[in-house]
């Protein structure tokens, strides 16, 4: 496989796995022993890697959340702890749920190893989501920690990249977001009001960015060596089966 092919076979599979723990109960609890709501855990707990800036900074980051919607988040946070303090504590959820939940997937060690490889190797120019994502220090070294960081960095890497193609494909990100999938439903759960801008001629430029995106991140699989893009796919497979039970 090329690296543009494990990059597009590889994205739904680390779309998924790489939130997965923000949805676990253990986490969203962590949202109230810090005193703040679950919607300011999100975008502190993603962008908090950012540091002490401005909302403003933060909806650039995230691109595809309505700026609205992130400074009530950001600002709502920021008024009872620092920004980088829930994003280590978002760091240590996703070790806690790696330790949990990946540990005993199928050759989790060598998934982690893998998966870490790639996000060595991916390019952060233009996405500093990713980037500050990438020099935080892992807590926890153990396979399963290790595997759900590798996760959420990359999946970090393929939201960047996500948002540097619609750019150059001249939508705004409000736009891909009615043209996927979800649609108007997606625009209001990123908290973007109506009215919307009609859909029909922006559904070829996403497509567009699709593949663009594949083509940015590709830099991050050509680390790997031939037949290990496959083995990285089969793993992910794997994983994802173990989490759902099979």
């Amino acid at each position: 496989m090329t690296p543009e092919q494990v990059a597009a076979a590889s994205k739904p599979l680390v779309l998924e796995l790489g939130e997965a723990f923000s949805r676990c109960p253990a986490t969203l609890r962590r949202a109230r022993l810090l005193g703040i709501s679950g919607w300011a855990f999100y975008i502190t707990g993603r962008a908090g890697a950012l540091g002490d800036v401005r909302a403003e900074t933060v909806a650039a980051a995230l691109g595809f959340i309505a700026p609205d919607a992130v400074a009530d988040g950001w600002d709502a946070a920021a008024r009872t702890v620092r920004p980088l303090a829930v994003a280590e504590a978002n760091l240590a959820e996703c070790c806690r749920w790696g330790v949990e939940h990946l540990s005993d997937a199928p050759e989790s060690p060598r998934l982690a190893g893998l998966l870490e490889r790639a996000v060595d190797a991916a390019d952060g120019s233009g996405m500093p989501l990713f980037a500050a994502w990438r020099a935080m220090p892992v807590p926890d070294r153990s396979p399963g920690a290790r595997a759900a960081v590798a996760l959420l960095r990359l999946r970090e890497h393929f939201a960047g990249a996500y948002l540097l193609s619609v750019r150059a494909a001249g939508m705004t990100p409000l736009e891909a977001v009615l043209a996927g999938p979800e649609g108007e439903a997606g625009a209001a759960a990123c908290g973007w009001s109506p009215p919307y801008p009609p859909v029909g001629p922006l559904v070829r430029r996403r497509l567009w960015a699709e593949v663009v995106t594949d083509r940015l991140v590709a830099t991050a699989f050509r680390a790997l060596a031939p037949g290990e893009g496959a083995e990285l796919l089969n793993l992910l497979t794997a994983a994802r089966l173990h989490l759902r039970g099979g």
